[in-house]
């Protein structure tokens, strides 16, 4: 999300990226709900901010209740209603919700991002982008389910995954997004012994930070190239975050068996 600044009689724009402050909420969000200060702000995280990965329990042997869920729903529908009102009130009207929450689903601006929809709904067919619109924000959360119930001892490294998916296949990402999850790794330092391919990750990084402003430079100011150049970048950078994101699910399914012993292989997760 970009925070648009303009001066009447003027044609000079500032642009500024509000990714910082969309990070450091959702830091704090996580580290407070792990606390069970502000519990409607993540309602998975009803347990101490501890990594149990090593030793995965389900949730009814730690004592929680899911019929805490119910209030903290409740709660959290409350805050939502009383945040859309004020927003409502400080935009007089409705219009902010198609500028917000709406530019996400309907894809509005196709500007080059660091993203892969962009490109995608450039060559797409118009009679088509509805169906694609859809098929694209759906798969954003069919990974809620399953990384929440495989990790559901550990809501703290489930959140971290789900991170990692939205800074990957988002509709607007910066670079802050994977950013994030990749920063966040640092959380989890007993997964690092259980990392398969760090150094080919690393290098697939490294790779597409190369390519990426290359390929910008070459498409959109010296003119030698055309957008598949830079797209190629995007899905190496895209790829490269993919991988992170395999690793950290691979490796937090498989500190959980620990060390392997003198005669027996690790045949099935």
């Amino acid at each position: 999300m970009e925070l648009i600044l303009t001066r009447e009689g003027s044609s000079d724009i500032l642009a500024q990226s509000t990714s910082s402050f969309e990070n450091t909420l959702m830091l704090l969000s996580l580290m407070f709900a792990s606390k069970v200060i502000l519990t409607p702000l993540l309602l998975l995280l009803l347990l101490d901010p501890v990594s149990r990965l090593a030793s995965p329990k389900p949730l009814f042997s730690l004592g929680v209740k899911f019929r805490q869920l119910i209030s903290f729903l409740g709660e959290f529908v409350l805050y939502l209603g009383t945040l859309t009102l004020l927003s409502t009130l400080t935009s007089g009207g409705w219009s902010w919700i198609a500028q917000t929450w709406g530019a996400s689903l309907l894809l509005p601006d196709l500007t080059p991002t660091t993203g892969m929809w962009w490109y995608f709904f450039t060559e797409m067919f118009d009679h088509f982008r509805s169906f694609f619109l859809m098929v694209f924000s759906v798969h954003l959360l069919i990974y809620i389910a399953p990384i929440c119930i495989k990790f559901q001892y550990d809501p703290l490294y489930a959140a971290f995954l789900l991170i990692g998916v939205l800074g990957t296949f988002k509709a607007y990402p910066t670079l802050s997004d994977p950013g994030l999850f990749l920063s966040m790794i640092a959380i989890f330092p007993e997964t690092y012994p259980y990392l398969r391919h760090p150094v080919v990750t690393a290098l697939l990084h490294l790779h597409a930070a190369f390519l990426m402003p290359l390929f910008n430079q070459l498409w959109l100011n010296q003119g030698t190239g055309n957008a598949n150049f830079y797209y190629a970048s995007t899905l190496v950078f895209a790829c490269s975050n993919g991988a992170a994101l395999l690793d950290s699910i691979w490796a937090g399914l498989r500190i959980a068996i620990g060390d392997e012993k003198e005669g027996y292989v690790v045949a099935q997760e």
